[in-house]
């Protein structure tokens, strides 16, 4: 009777897009908002490979960041297409109001150019409409923002962007 050793592969270090070598890219993994944000899970690569995302941490992945494997590999992360609500205003004041309103129900939210991205709630919908929003379904990668206590690769340093007292 023989034995095979079977070990899944593991993710163990994450690095943002522009930062990890792509030509060492050997696969790629597709994933939503919420898979993207993972510390440890099992996942398969596009090409049926069998993986464990086993990070220190949490991160909130996005499209291009790199995923490296204990072999020394690399997987790039390709963020999948949601259906979304695209919420726009024709004052881009009352947009910042709208903007305010979602943040303050804590919604994920997504600010583009003169439009915010959120999932689709009747409810919410229904009172940006009475705000005056305009609505539209689309069909994209949702990228929201990550937070002002998220420890997040891309937010810049603000450090020193205020006055200091």
């Amino acid at each position: 009777m023989s034995t095979q050793s079977t070990s899944i592969p593991r993710a163990v270090t994450h690095r943002p897009a522009g930062h990890w070598p792509t030509d060492k890219e050997s696969a790629s993994l597709t994933l939503d908002f919420d898979a993207r944000h993972r510390r440890r899970i099992r996942l398969t690569s596009d090409d049926g490979q069998d993986l464990l995302l086993d990070l220190p941490k949490a991160v909130a992945m996005a499209d291009g960041d790199g995923l490296q494997l204990d072999d020394g590999s690399w997987i790039r992360i390709q963020a999948a297409t949601e259906v979304l609500v695209e919420v726009r205003h024709k004052d881009p004041n009352q947009l910042v109001r709208l903007a305010w309103h979602l943040g303050n129900r804590h919604l994920p939210t997504e600010i583009r150019d003169q439009v915010l991205r959120i999932r689709p709630d009747h409810v919410i919908e229904e009172m940006l409409v009475s705000f005056g929003a305009h609505l539209a379904r689309a069909t994209v990668a949702f990228q929201p923002e990550g937070g002002a206590y998220n420890d997040h690769d891309r937010h810049h340093d603000v450090r020193g962007a205020l006055p200091q007292k």
